[in-house]
This record gives structure tokens, sequence and C-alpha cells, in this order.
């Protein structure tokens, strides 16, 4: 049986990142298409949205599409970029009644003209919510992101000289408007234990959550459950335990 008992609204907002696995696999197991998973894997990301902030978690990183997911069959790709329209189109006025602010980050160059336009008309339209804090990974890769950060501050003539200037280069690099926060539990569905190239440097000193449930059937539960592992680690960022410390 879960445990899904979390103290609700702590005094510091968690940033929980979810790599959001294995929508195909879902619908092959009843019969469907692959695009059946991604509809079903869209009322998952709802159901998350929605929950998230009487956890404690008040921003939510979403691996929504890779930039090695390009390589993927180009109507399942078509088929994905149409279902992120569809979402932005419906979603943005709940998410501005909501307080929920959404953010894409990743490139845009090989996206869709039409596609950008809806993601700075929703990012601008959600931009004063301070309830949730919605992140959308979209063409991305934490690997590109730090290779061109790194790139764009020796083109300047300053080389990173300090950790903050690097966060600050990361933000910029992947259409971000503030650094880069670090990351406080990822979680993954469907089993797999891999970042895949997922908020590489964000991660750093995050808490892994690996669960078994697919994508599609993930819910507030899963999610509490993933919360509460979290609330019952140790963290201890290299240094001792506190029992420990004299």
């Amino acid at each position: 049986m879960q445990n899904t008992s979390v103290q609700s609204q702590p005094t510091r907002g968690l940033h929980v990142a979810l790599i959001m696995d294995e929508n195909g696999r879902w619908a092959q197991r009843r019969g469907l298409p692959r695009t059946a998973g991604h509809k079903a894997g869209a009322d998952a990301v709802r159901r998350v949205i929605e929950a998230a902030p009487q956890l404690g978690i008040n921003t939510l990183t979403l691996y929504a599409f890779s930039s090695d997911n390009w390589q993927r069959p180009a109507p399942e790709v078509s088929a994905l970029m149409k279902l992120l329209r569809l979402y932005l189109l419906k979603e943005t006025a709940n998410c501005v009644r909501n307080g929920v602010r959404i953010s894409v980050i990743g490139r845009r160059d090989r996206l869709g003209p039409d596609l950008v336009a809806l993601i700075e008309a929703a990012e601008k339209a959600t931009g004063q919510g301070r309830t949730l804090h919605v992140r959308v990974a979209l063409d991305y890769s934490a690997r590109e992101t730090l290779l061109r950060a790194v790139n764009q501050l020796f083109q300047t003539g300053k080389p990173p000289a300090s950790r903050a200037a690097l966060v600050l280069a990361l933000g910029q690099a992947m259409h971000a408007d503030e650094p880069a926060r670090d990351v406080d539990l990822l979680v993954r569905t469907s089993g797999e234990q891999r970042l895949s190239d997922f908020l590489l440097w964000e991660c750093a000193y995050a808490e892994l959550y690996f669960t078994p449930c697919l994508w599609p059937d993930f819910d507030r539960s899963q999610l509490a459950e993933a919360v509460t592992v979290f609330h019952q680690r140790q963290r201890r960022f290299g240094g001792l335990a506190v029992a420990a410390a004299g």
C-alpha cells in the first residue's frame, strides 16, 4: 500500500523534474496506436499540475520532447507537436485562472513558427502565475545546453569565472528568463533508471525516484508517494549527517 501522507505547503517549495516515460508502451499494451498513449499522457500532465501545489511543489520541469526524439518516425513527431499545440490552446486560460506559470525551455529554431507563437503567447499570458511554475522541456538536451552556454560566454570574451555566471548562461541558452534552479527530486516513470540527457547540471544533488508506473497511469497518489520518499531521505550535499557531525 502506498503511503501518501505528505505535509502540504512546506516553507520551501520543491522543484520536481519529471521524465514522463512510456506513453507508447502503455498504448501498445492496450492494442492502441502510440498516439493514443501520448493523449493519455497529456491527461496525466493535467493531473500532476493540479496536484503539485498541495504537495508542496512550486516548480515542475516536464521532459516533453528531447532533442534525440527527432529521430522518431515523422508521423509520431507530428502528432506530438499537434498535441502540444492543442494543449497550449486549451490550457493557457486555465493556467491563468489557477496561477500557473508556463515556460518552455530548449531550442526553438527547429519548431514550427505557429508553435513558437503559441509558446510565446502562453508564456506572456501566464507570466504572473505564482502558485506553480511549469517548465516544459521541448527540443531539449542538457549536454547541448551546457555547450551553448560555454560557447556564448567565450564569444563575449567572458569565460565563466563563477558558478553563478555559468548558471545564468545556462538559463539564457535554453530560453529561460531566470537562472536554472537546482532540482530537489527527479522522478522517472516506466522503471527505466537513467537521466537521458535531462537537466544534468540542475540534478547534481537531486534525489532520484524511479517507479514502474507508466506515465499515462501516473496520478496524484504516485506523485505524493514520490514526495513522501523524498522527505524521508537525508540530504547531506557531501557533508556529514547531523547526528554524526560531532
